[in-house]
């Protein structure tokens, strides 16, 4: 039998339409499925968390049919409340499906303690002072004692405390200076 017959033949041609239905229909079943596996259609809506604690943030998740996730907390924000969420991935208001991971950034406690650096005693204050405010710190009560040094930094304080280069103070900290007037003792 030659190729050219056998193409036209009755037999070959019953065996391409029932392949082409089989093919039809496991992919009309393969569709259904998924609709179903998927919730295909089905979407929750993400709640707004800023400003809100762990465990309100937990519980509005949980009311929502969503995971939380801490992803990690970010520098201080005085806004917000402390141990609070200050961003949230996805944004409220988004469309996910139930049980999506939401990742969100807490407010820590407090600002990150920094070191006080070395070299800042008798250097002149033009200096001292851009050293500490590039550190987030703020410069205080400024007083002067007899010193032939004018303007040079004698001594730093923090509520009272004499610092010293390595002590560590949470960023805006208020520092106190004590600088020589140029007269001498």
């Amino acid at each position: 039998m030659s190729l050219i017959k056998f193409l036209t033949s009755k037999t070959f041609l019953k065996q391409i339409i029932l392949a082409v239905v089989a093919v039809v229909v496991l992919c009309f079943i393969i569709l259904k499925w998924l609709n179903v596996s998927t919730n295909h259609g089905d979407f929750e809506t993400v709640p707004d968390l800023k400003g809100k604690s762990i465990s309100v943030a937990q519980v509005e998740l949980e009311d929502n049919k969503l995971v939380m996730k801490i992803q990690d907390s970010a520098n201080y924000n005085p806004d917000y409340p402390k141990f609070s969420v200050i961003e949230q991935e996805p944004l409220a208001g988004s469309k996910v499906k139930e049980n999506r991971k939401i990742y969100i950034t807490l407010n820590p406690s407090g600002y990150r303690k920094m070191n006080i650096p070395e070299g800042l005693i008798d250097k002149t204050f033009r200096q001292v002072k851009p050293t500490l405010e590039a550190l987030d710190f703020k410069i205080g009560k400024i007083t002067y004692v007899n010193n032939i040094g004018k303007d040079m930094v004698l001594k730093l304080s923090h509520r009272g405390k004499t610092l010293k280069a390595g002590d560590k103070l949470a960023k805006t900290s208020v520092i106190d200076l004590q600088l020589g007037n140029g007269k001498r003792p």
